[in-house]
């Protein structure tokens, strides 16, 4: 490079965004993404399988999940659970101060009562910690598609930051040459001296760009390297970021997950609609004891009881358990027409889009490059002038920074698509029921 204003500026430029990135990054951070001089092998590619894998092993709400299991097969447990019985001491015809001996005028009565469950509140019970436990799952298991979405979004960031790292070298590139050829013209008297400070200055904002663009990727990586706790010497890698073969692939239904959210409810509603129905049931009490009576005598007494249903049948907590399963069901219908409709929606934004980038490659940069060829030919012959070289080389970088944006959105849509029919759910590793 060339020109002392041109070298001063961008000695400073890359002074002024490496004391802000080691402002804004961790040192840890930036210490790893610092690339070392000596290493000369290109960075390991790192595909979007594995880098959901690792994020996937690396979840941290994986211990709380299974901590929530465990609650669940405690509840369960719980539910199942008998009721206690009672042990009841009765004390009778306790004699008044000096009233003469109280042993031979007591009466006492031991008894044990146990109320006995009718109508199947613990097959009832049992049901319903089960259903509660599948909800929770259900919905951890969602939560875990959804922090696999925001990670390959962020793989998506890095080959959309390595795409445009691609272009500012190109854009570096020409103007390196074009100033080259700007300070031969001005040096024979060809052009005006202020054609070579624009060349110039073209360039130092060229070298700022492209500096720009080099931090960007080690911020994308690092960012995405931190869903692992990992380093950012990896690639996603030009191929990865070129390829639109899922356009071409039928997507598939509904993530299971989601569905199994509502499922989870109306099987909540179910059960608990068992519930109300078994404590609509009178539930009797019987006791058994042994009494004491005066003179040293030993009876057996039985009784029992059972509550009358005059007030209370408990038809609201039915009637109100029956219409949140209906609820619930309407609800997953809803919800899965909604989802057909988004995923459909998807599926043609991807084909639009693979084929606005095949385009884009086939018919737009072929002739921005011919004109850019033309003109830069034309300059050095006297033919165009310094706007008209310009104009061609904003037209060419604008047709590749146009076809990477249609390809980050193309991978963002894909990452949408693939979280709404749980693509990537074998990678969770768990179960939908308790």
């Amino acid at each position: 490079m060339s020109g002392s204003a041109g070298l001063w500026a961008r000695r400073a430029t890359v002074s002024v965004l490496a004391l802000t990135l080691a402002a804004a990054l961790p040192a840890a951070a930036f210490a790893q993404a610092t690339p070392d001089p000596a290493a000369s092998a290109p960075a390991r590619l790192l595909p979007l399988d594995e880098a959901l894998r690792r994020a996937a092993a690396a979840d941290p709400a994986r211990a709380g999940l299974e901590a929530r299991s465990r609650a669940t097969d405690a509840s369960v447990r719980q539910a199942g659970a008998r009721p206690n019985p009672t042990l009841g001491l009765l004390v009778e015809n306790l004699p008044t101060l000096g009233g003469g001996d109280i042993l031979g005028r007591t009466e006492t009565t031991l008894t044990y009562e146990q109320r006995l469950e009718r109508g199947g509140d613990r097959p009832a019970r049992v049901d319903l910690a089960r259903s509660e436990g599948a909800l929770v799952l259900a919905t951890a298991r969602v939560r875990q598609l959804d922090r696999l979405e925001t990670v390959q979004r962020g793989w998506t960031e890095v080959l959309t930051a390595e795409a445009a790292l691609g272009i500012a070298r190109e854009r570096l590139d020409l103007a390196e040459r074009f100033q080259t050829e700007v300070q031969r013209r001005v040096d024979a008297a060809r052009d005006p001296l202020f054609a070579g400070a624009r060349a110039e200055a073209e360039l130092a904002q060229a070298q700022i760009d492209y500096d720009q663009a080099e931090i960007a990727v080690r911020v994308a990586k690092i960012s995405l390297a931190k869903f692992w706790d990992g380093l950012g010497d990896f690639a996603a890698g030009a191929a990865a970021f070129e390829d639109t073969s899922a356009s071409r692939v039928a997507a598939g239904e509904v993530a299971q997950a989601d569905l199994d959210i509502f499922l989870a409810q109306r099987g909540i509603a179910d059960a608990q609609v068992r519930v109300e129905e078994a404590r609509a049931v009178p539930d009797p009490t019987v006791s058994v004891g042994v009494r004491h009576i005066w003179e040293n005598d030993v009876a057996l007494v039985f009784g029992g009881s059972i509550p009358l249903q005059r007030y209370d049948r408990n038809q609201g907590g039915i009637e109100r358990a029956r219409a949140e399963g209906t609820a619930a069901q309407a609800d997953l219908s809803a919800f899965r027409i909604e989802r057909e409709r988004e995923i459909a929606r998807l599926q043609v934004q991807l084909l639009a889009k693979a084929n606005e980038a095949r385009r884009i490659a086939e018919e737009t940069l072929p002739q921005v490059e011919r004109a850019v060829t033309l003109v830069r030919d034309g300059f050095a012959r006297g033919g165009f002038t310094y706007n008209d070289v310009q104009s061609a080389h904003a037209a060419l970088l604008q047709a590749r920074a146009r076809r990477v944006t249609v390809l980050q959105a193309f991978h963002n849509d894909r990452a949408r698509l693939d979280r709404l029919t749980g693509a990537h759910a074998d990678l969770l590793g768990l179960e939908t029921q308790p």
